[in-house]
């Protein structure tokens, strides 16, 4: 089989799209970044990184996400297959199956003790209900007693409601 003369093809894009050596891409590498408006970076908003791609935060919490969803499969594949399957498989070396058990069983207990322990730790700070300190602490303040124009002062500073007032509004 015999060619013809081979013919070149013009691209139909414009000029500067065509790229004809690696020198060439960076000069229009260049020219790209120095036509970059300041604003650029202001218009793009939340959720961007300063250069390019995702935050580190997203990118560890995907990696996390994954790993966990892997963990999980892993864990199901050893605790579900019987073990002859597994020793087919030529896995020999694992935990015993107890563990399949023991240790979700030892998280669910761990955490409704921290739970327990949590609101028992409340409760022994709380102070009892006829404790003055659930009225009043450090950072109370009573109204000021002394007497300035409405002109001076046209709003009150701020200050506590004290609790006989409260009562009357509430209990009259």
């Amino acid at each position: 089989m015999e060619r013809g003369p081979a013919t070149e093809e013009v691209p139909s894009s414009p000029s500067w799209l065509v790229v004809s050596s690696p020198r060439r891409t960076l000069s229009l590498l260049r020219e790209r970044r120095a036509a970059v408006s300041i604003f650029d970076s202001i218009e793009k908003g939340p959720g961007f990184a300063e250069e390019h791609g995702p935050k580190p935060s997203e990118v560890y919490g995907f990696v996390g996400s994954i790993t966990t969803v892997i963990a999980t499969v892993i864990f199901l594949v050893w605790a579900y297959t019987p073990e002859p399957w597994l020793h087919y498989l030529g896995i020999t070396y694992y935990p015993s199956k107890y563990w399949a058990l023991a240790v979700p069983t030892f998280c669910m207990v761990t955490v409704v003790l921290m739970m327990a322990f949590y609101l028992g730790l409340n409760f022994m700070v709380t102070p009892p209900p006829t404790s003055l300190n659930t009225m009043f602490d450090e950072c109370s303040r009573e109204p000021s007693t002394c007497m300035v124009s409405k002109a001076e002062q046209p709003i009150e500073p701020i200050s506590d409601i004290g609790i006989n007032q409260i009562n009357d509004l509430m209990f009259q």
